[in-house]
């Protein structure tokens, strides 16, 4: 690569395969590392800098709560916590929140949720629902949760209690239901991340809805890569008209600053009592304020709209430069959530596209994932766009 800095980290875990970067700050869409060079952020943190960098609203709003609180105690009331939740309950039509750190900690939470609800009915041995392809996060509940073996290897034994189907397949899911009567929860990512952009259909998320208010059994959605407003709307599930029981949140919900949330409704908005759950961190004044003003900025410059507008420009430009390429399998995605799938591996496109000037991610092996920020604009997507077809395409050219 062009930049010549190769970070030397001795000191730190080597739990990340780095490319040689270093970022040094960003302004919009844009970073530059620390020689710098220049970046167009197609990642945007994958999926977390939902206001891009350095906004001109959000920046003054958290020095404004730095100088104030950054850190309190759930021992006493926090007025941002009792704000932020009216505003997601506003939007997504539940009740409750319970506030953490990360979606790792927010679908902990809905397990915990999943297994109480069943104790509180007499189920001492509750089971939960989760399908194939899925990606829940990295501790020991939330790999089990997971589907892929590379992430279990090495952690086993596993936690026990979970259930696991093809995703869009009702019959599997009906199946399932009668094989293992202990089931309390359905568990599942309106459109899956990790997994390669994969999204439930309308007509499946109707048909989980109906078999879970027929089972009186929980409907768990996880939206904390698809959420806050990435595919258009508020939530990934709307575009389907359902409301679910439990819904995590994250990345997106705080521009950058750590913050997790558990929405929940009246089937399971008070299954969590004082002392079954909690967190020193979570609901902490500061990434409260980065939630609300990250709410009312979204809201103040439209950017669902964006999302949806501009998100359909880069789906057509992609598919219209990458259309007739042999080994291009699908363009697929909603809104600034975006897949790319080859027929190959291709984590060598990280880097080459980071040499064009293009920060990308790859997931499962053989998909290039775009989450960038939701004030992308049309120009950016064009050049997003102008940079990755050709990449892909040379790429591709190569010998498999």
């Amino acid at each position: 690569m062009n930049s010549p800095l190769a970070p030397s980290e001795p000191h730190v875990m080597q739990t990340y395969g780095r490319l040689n970067i270093a970022l040094s700050h960003g302004q919009g869409c844009w970073v530059w590392d620390v020689n710098g060079r220049r970046y167009l952020d197609g990642l945007g943190g994958i999926a977390v800098n939902t206001l891009g960098h350095a906004h001109p609203k959000l920046v003054p709003a958290l020095q404004d709560q730095v100088a104030r609180l950054i850190h309190t105690s759930n021992y006493y009331h926090v007025p941002l916590q009792e704000k932020l939740a009216a505003k997601l309950c506003e939007l997504s039509g539940l009740s409750r929140v319970f506030f953490c750190n990360s979606g790792l900690e927010a679908n902990e939470a809905a397990l915990k949720i999943a297994r109480k609800f069943g104790h509180d009915r007499g189920n001492t041995e509750p089971e939960v629902m989760v399908f194939e392809g899925a990606f829940h996060g990295r501790s020991i509940a939330t790999l089990s949760a997971t589907a892929n073996p590379k992430i279990h290897a090495g952690f086993g034994p596993l936690v026990q209690g979970f259930v696991r189907v093809p995703l869009n397949n009702i019959a599997a899911v009906e199946a399932a239901l009668l094989a293992h009567p202990r089931i309390t929860a359905i568990f599942l990512e309106t459109i899956q991340g990790e997994g390669g952009i994969n999204s439930a259909r309308i007509d499946f998320l109707h048909d989980l809805r109906r078999i879970c208010d027929a089972h009186d059994i929980l409907l768990m959605l996880d939206e904390v890569q698809c959420g806050i407003g990435r595919t258009g709307k508020w939530f990934a599930h709307q575009w389907a008209g359902i409301v679910p029981d439990v819904m995590p949140l994250a990345k997106g919900l705080g521009s950058g600053v750590p913050i997790g949330a558990v929405v929940c409704g009246p089937r399971a908005d008070q299954v969590l009592q004082p002392g079954n759950h909690g967190s020193t961190f979570g609901g902490n004044p500061l990434a409260m304020r980065a939630g609300v003003e990250t709410l009312a900025i979204m809201e103040e410059e439209g950017l669902l709209a964006n999302a949806a507008q501009v998100g359909l420009e880069l789906t057509t430009a992609l598919q219209a430069g990458l259309a007739g390429v042999a080994g291009v399998v699908e363009v697929r995605g909603q809104g600034l959530m975006l897949g790319i799938e080859l027929d190959r591996p291709c984590g060598a496109l990280l880097g080459q596209a980071a040499e064009a000037g293009l920060l990308i991610s790859v997931t499962a092996d053989r998909v290039v994932r775009l989450v960038p920020a939701l004030i992308l604009s049309s120009a950016e997507a064009a050049q997003i766009a102008a940079l990755l077809c050709p990449l892909i395409k040379a790429f591709l050219a190569l010998p498999k």
